[in-house]
């Protein structure tokens, strides 16, 4: 209860921050005193209050709050980006505003001697000597409007392309990857992956059905979901899970837990996959015995079990250990930063999801902060690791930059 209460009070403060700063940018800066600037500042409130209310109440069911809030969500995320981005921009120009209007300005002449004993009123100074103080407010509203206008297009046109991108139909990639150990009667063997399918208050039954007979059609070997299949319970979204029962593959369909499925109800979805005909690889391993060759598939839970008392931490040692080290190993591990420990027991090649390729640019170089590949091909210390952008998403349904994808691993005999 305190780590929720937690998250959703540093949430919170953070959005109220980010409102902030968009209020001053967008509202403050751009409007005078006045019914409009009222106006904005009550929309900003609402839209401030309006994330952290998405957060929680989609937990709590609520999933009408969905749409407004992830949309939303992503408009907030952009529009800080871009006047962020506009700020040394804007810094200039201002000075350079500054510097025109002083020059502008003629330099005040000295005052002429009175003469003694004059009768009547001063001159009034000459009009063109008299200073015009709004010149340079009003080109800086100008200015801020401007680039109120500019960001708030961009941040919806980015999210209007991403949702249109989020929302269609995963790209079908086709991947390549040499093992030195694998048998030469094996060169070929193709593994269907695909990874954070998040069903969820936005996707359900139909993104199934698409991800399964796209699936289907590639005529794989073996096929891996490499985590975060759900973002609720077996209550909620097993009628929508339902179609992975359809996954057609010549040696098994085979799943393992990601960090979403310790927030859904992790055993009951062990349970139900496994109806579903997916076996779930719970730090274990098999053989993929194929065109008279052997290839170790091994899985662990995700490295965020550890800690949560609703299975078992992810065990390399029990997945990959006392295995013969003639014949080659593929594991199943949802997050790539599990390759380093996967390294140190020799695995050929590790399979991946979790990044979602990053979903948001620029949001991928902070993945890269944490994860050691954020999408495709990369090493880390001797294993391959390849990494699928997964074919849902999380949060605001937009992606940019990182198109929606199932991937055809396709393995080659050195």
């Amino acid at each position: 209860m305190l780590p929720a209460l937690a998250f959703v009070a540093t949430l919170a403060l953070i959005t109220g921050l980010i409102h902030l700063y968009l209020w001053k940018r967008l509202v403050r800066d751009t409007t005078t005193p006045g019914r409009w600037r009222r106006i904005g500042g009550i929309t900003a409130l609402v839209l401030a209050l309006l994330v952290p209310a998405t957060m929680v109440g989609t937990q709590a069911g609520l999933y009408w709050l969905a749409w407004p809030g992830y949309l939303w969500l992503a408009v907030m995320f952009y529009l800080l980006v871009l006047l962020v981005a506009l700020e040394v921009p804007m810094a200039v120009a201002k000075l350079v505003l500054r510097r025109r209007v002083a020059a502008a300005e003629p330099t005040a002449a000295a005052p002429e001697p009175a003469l003694v004993g004059a009768a009547g009123p001063a001159d009034p100074p000459a009009a063109d000597a008299v200073a015009q103080p709004d010149h340079d407010p009003s080109r800086r509203l100008l200015l801020a409007r401007g680039t109120a206008i500019f960001a708030g297009l961009t941040a919806t046109g980015l999210t209007g392309y991403g949702i249109r991108t989020a929302l269609g139909p995963p790209q079908l990639d086709r991947v390549q990857i040499p093992l030195a150990k694998l048998p030469r009667s094996m060169d070929g063997l193709r593994i269907a992956t695909v990874s954070d399918i998040h069903l969820g208050p936005l996707r359900g039954r139909a993104h199934t059905e698409r991800i399964v007979a796209a699936i289907n059609r590639l005529d794989a070997d073996v096929v891996a979901v490499v985590g975060d299949l759900v973002d609720g319970s077996v209550a909620e979204l097993g009628e929508a899970a339902e179609p992975l029962r359809g996954l057609r593959s010549r040696h098994g369909s085979y799943f393992v837990t990601g960090n979403h499925e310790y927030y859904s109800g992790v055993e009951e979805w062990v349970q139900e996959l496994d109806r579903l005909g997916l076996r779930v690889m719970q730090n274990e391993r098999t053989e993929i015995q194929a065109r008279g060759g052997v290839l170790d598939l091994a899985g662990v839970n995700d490295v965020t079990a550890a800690g949560t008392g609703l299975a078992a931490p992810a065990d390399y040692a029990a997945a990959l250990g006392d295995r013969d080290p003639s014949r080659p190993v593929v594991l199943l591990a949802h997050q790539p930063v599990a390759a380093v420990e996967a390294a140190k027991f020799g695995v050929d090649l590790q399979l991946s999801g979790h990044t979602h390729g990053g979903q948001i640019v620029p949001f991928n170089l902070l993945v890269k902060l944490q994860q050691p590949v954020v999408s495709g091909l990369g090493e880390v210390d001797g294993t391959k690791v390849y990494v699928t952008n997964g074919a849902g998403f999380w949060g605001p349904p937009v992606r940019v930059g990182a198109e929606p994808q199932i991937t055809l691993v396709e393995l080659r005999s050195a």
